[in-house]
């Protein structure tokens, strides 16, 4: 039986001890990963497990208030402090050699990008999913307000957690919706929707990085971010997961391989000092195939528009990511505009769309939703908040998305001012829609709708399922 791991101290700058467990692979010197986890360090032992049978040495910490570690819990206070207190924990263990590669998934991401930033003597960085910083969670790239997510990870992970009630989605406002328990929910909303210092240290990392994302995770725009601004050399990975990096087909979409197959090859990489250069692969849907993203935009218009009612009362429902798409109704909706391009070149779709409106609105402040589906599924949602009335032009880009196009087809798309619960309801009143109370309805005209697209044509820039590892640290 495999045993579960050795216990190893670790201590907080202030003295706050932290559990951490380590799982030893059978060399007698190795390199090791660092994983810090919100979640219960019990969680990842298996991960742990498999990173020692690729010859890592794995530490498993929890962070200060969660698990077995000591201390109270205000998300994102602590990780930078806490992470060089494990790193240098880790390295004194007897039998590693001081090289370590930082790993961590959604809040555990974090934890490693701002260890990294701190220490950029360790090897590499590997993040999937990441949800940086409070701001950068908190709201889109577009300044839209998230809700459900946010208020089921502070629910779960905060000092005292537990399940946030159904009502809490509704409640206004939105900063009252868990009272003032787990700390920092109330000021999560007035952080800054970028964190200064934490980008700027991320333009001066040095370390190679790997960001692994999904096109239906909802930080997949950040994900693209991270890895474009990062400072050292640096690779991303796309694929067609969510959050949970699931897959409808993970045979397909790498060739047969699992993820922690490719993490074990970068790691490795990186630990040798070979993981160099840059670059992107976004997976061209479940089809096995890997593309380049896309730089040349296809250009088109689809259709005039029309008329709706954006009423915060009465809100566009969100859709999980990739959500069959309902029938059409027999009219066009009164909350949301219909419309839909001509039949497009084949090819793939690799990198973020941008949508261009000509829009009219009534509203000191008010959120655009461009929703886009392709052969009767959701392809990607986009959200942009908008300060300021009258008519002109309202650039929505989505996050990066990965799809293959056939001959003919063509993008369905619905714009609309809601999209809740996923976002909070913006008031139309000039209020920030986390601490509105008075919601009112705001009627809007979209005068013309045009798209631009991330064409790959066919055979360009591809990359087999099975070269995957091989591209991302040749």
């Amino acid at each position: 039986m495999t045993p579960p791991g050795d216990p190893v101290t670790v201590r907080a700058g202030d003295g706050t001890p932290l559990a951490a467990t380590l799982v030893r692979p059978a060399a007698r010197r190795w390199p090791a990963v660092l994983i810090r986890t919100p979640s219960g360090r019990e969680h990842l032992l298996p991960e742990a497990r498999g990173w020692a049978a690729h010859g890592f040495g794995c530490l498993v910490v929890d962070v200060r208030g969660r698990g077995g570690s000591a201390g109270a819990v205000v998300p994102y206070a602590h990780e930078t402090g806490d992470g060089l207190a494990a790193l240098a924990a880790l390295r004194a263990v007897d039998g590693c050699d001081g090289r370590v590669v930082l790993a961590g998934a959604s809040y555990g991401a974090h934890c490693a990008v701002v260890t990294a930033i701190a220490a950029p003597d360790v090897s590499g960085v590997l993040v999937a999913v990441p949800a940086l910083g409070p701001g950068e969670t908190a709201r889109e790239p577009g300044g839209a307000a998230r809700l459900a997510c946010r208020i089921g990870w502070w629910g779960e992970h905060g000092e005292g957690a537990r399940p946030a009630p159904p009502s809490a989605l509704a409640a206004l406002p939105v900063t009252a919706a868990l009272g003032t328990s787990p700390p920092g929910w109330p000021q999560l909303w007035d952080a800054p929707a970028d964190t200064p210092q934490l980008w700027a240290g991320v333009a001066r990392a040095t370390a190679p990085l790997l960001a692994v994302g999904g096109t239906a995770d909802p930080f997949a725009a950040r994900t693209a971010q991270l890895a474009r601004c990062w400072g050292g050399p640096s690779r991303l990975l796309l694929g067609p997961w969510g959050h949970e990096l699931d897959a409808r087909d993970p045979g397909a979409v790498l060739g047969g391989r699992r993820i922690g197959a490719v993490y074990a090859a970068w790691a490795r990489a990186a630990a040798q000092g070979r993981a160099r250069g840059s670059g992107a692969l976004v997976a061209a849907g479940t089809s096995g195939r890997w593309v380049r993203p896309g730089v040349r935009a296809v250009v088109v218009d689809a259709g005039p528009g029309g008329a709706f009612l954006a009423d915060p009362q009465q809100p566009v429902c969100s859709r999980a990511p990739h959500a069959p798409r309902p029938a059409p109704a027999p009219a066009t909706p009164p909350d949301r505009v219909v419309a839909r391009t001509p039949p497009l070149p084949a090819g793939t779709l690799a990198g973020p769309l941008r949508a261009r409106l000509d829009v009219s609105t009534a509203a000191p402040d008010a959120d655009w939703v461009v929703r886009i589906g392709l052969r009767g599924h959701d392809l990607v949602t986009a959200v942009r908040r908008e300060r300021r009335a009258g008519r002109g032009e309202v650039v929505v880009t989505t996050a990066p998305v990965g799809a293959e196009l056939h001959d003919g087809d063509r993008l369905d798309v619905e714009i609309a001012g809601h999209h809740w619960p996923a976002h909070a309801r913006n008031p139309h009143t000039g209020a920030d829609p986390a601490h509105a109370t008075d919601l009112r309805p705001d009627r809007r005209t979209v005068h013309a709708v045009r798209l631009e697209l991330p064409h790959v044509p066919p055979g360009r820039d591809e990359v087999a399922a099975a070269a995957v590892p091989e591209e991302i640290c040749p």
